[in-house]
């Protein structure tokens, strides 16, 4: 019998109960998770199932797929909801692509993830790093699709220009959270930025996959978190992924209430019928949760440049 996570009491708004049933999941185990583990070791590279600790981790590693987090695992920004540490960088690794591709190819993945640390200190956010690592993805695995989860570039057109340079097939920047609630959540960002930098990179490469998401359970009503589904319909948003926020530890926000089952499966219908192609709506849903398979369904086969 695979071992449970432990079921913590934790903050609810200003109160302490304990976890639904619907948010128990089992431990890290078996064989795959295993070899993933060590690879990544012998590569030195970073994921964010690991820094982000991700209710998921042992499903998706289980099955043969990582989300690679690239740039470091030393953010320059500081938002209340996420696990990775806050902090400045002195260096940049320039050989972090090659370990990646290398790493995926001894994967043997028909879909990558990459998503980075903000690097803000750097002219480019990072962009380079990221088109760099796509490019040789789609030269050592012919046949593997690549989605980037990029930070925000503080809106720089020529820093996204470069990732979609690099022809990605699925461009993810998360939205995270409704606009009131980005001075708590989110107070590097803006929102308007955030939807603007999805238009952009449609416009950029007509042909890519966009996709974006939400955290639920920091305070927000039903009312906004339609609204911001809106908001991204609007800027041509093809994949939408909603999910419980999950506080990493007591010095993080809290969560202010847990939504039902029920509640997830009402988002998904109601985004199905605003017109995203893929919507993945769930207590444990997370960026890349089955990110395989909305790519086999919506990324089109294509050449690749280079």
């Amino acid at each position: 019998m695979s071992a449970i996570i432990s079921v913590d009491e934790i903050t609810v708004g200003e109160t302490r109960e304990r976890k639904p049933d619907w948010l128990r999941v089992k431990m890290p185990s078996g064989e795959n998770y295993q070899r993933l583990k060590k690879l990544m070791q012998a590569k030195n590279l970073h994921t964010v199932c690991e820094e982000a600790m991700c209710p998921n981790l042992g499903h998706c590693w289980g099955r043969g797929t990582a989300t690679f987090l690239l740039l470091g695992d030393i953010c320059t920004r500081s938002c209340g909801f996420c696990h990775i540490k806050t902090g400045r960088h002195t260096w940049l690794d320039e050989g972090e692509p090659e370990r990646v591709a290398d790493a995926v190819a001894r994967m043997g993945l028909k879909h990558a993830v990459l998503t980075s640390v903000n690097r803000d200190e750097l002219p480019d956010g990072g962009a380079l790093i990221f088109a760099r690592s796509i490019e040789l993805i789609h030269q050592r695995v012919p046949g593997c699709s690549v989605e980037v989860l990029i930070p925000d570039f503080k809106g720089d057109r020529d820093a996204l220009k470069i990732v979609m340079g690099a022809q990605p097939d699925i461009l993810n920047h998360n939205i995270e959270t409704v606009p009131r609630l980005y001075r708590t959540v989110r107070p590097q960002a803006i929102y308007e930025r955030s939807l603007d930098v999805l238009s952009m990179a449609k416009e950029v490469d007509p042909a890519a996959v966009t996709k974006s998401g939400v955290m639920v359970g920091l305070g927000e009503t039903w009312d906004e978190v339609i609204q911001v589904m809106r908001d991204l319909r609007t800027h041509n948003v093809h994949i939408l992924t909603v999910g419980q926020y999950l506080r990493p530890t007591r010095n993080h926000l809290p969560i202010m209430r847990y939504w039902h089952p029920d509640e997830f499966a009402r988002l998904h219908d109601e985004g199905m019928a605003m017109g995203f192609q893929w919507v993945e709506s769930g207590p444990l849903v997370r960026s890349s949760y089955h990110a395989d398979g909305q790519a086999d369904a919506l990324v089109p086969a294509r050449t690749y440049d280079g």
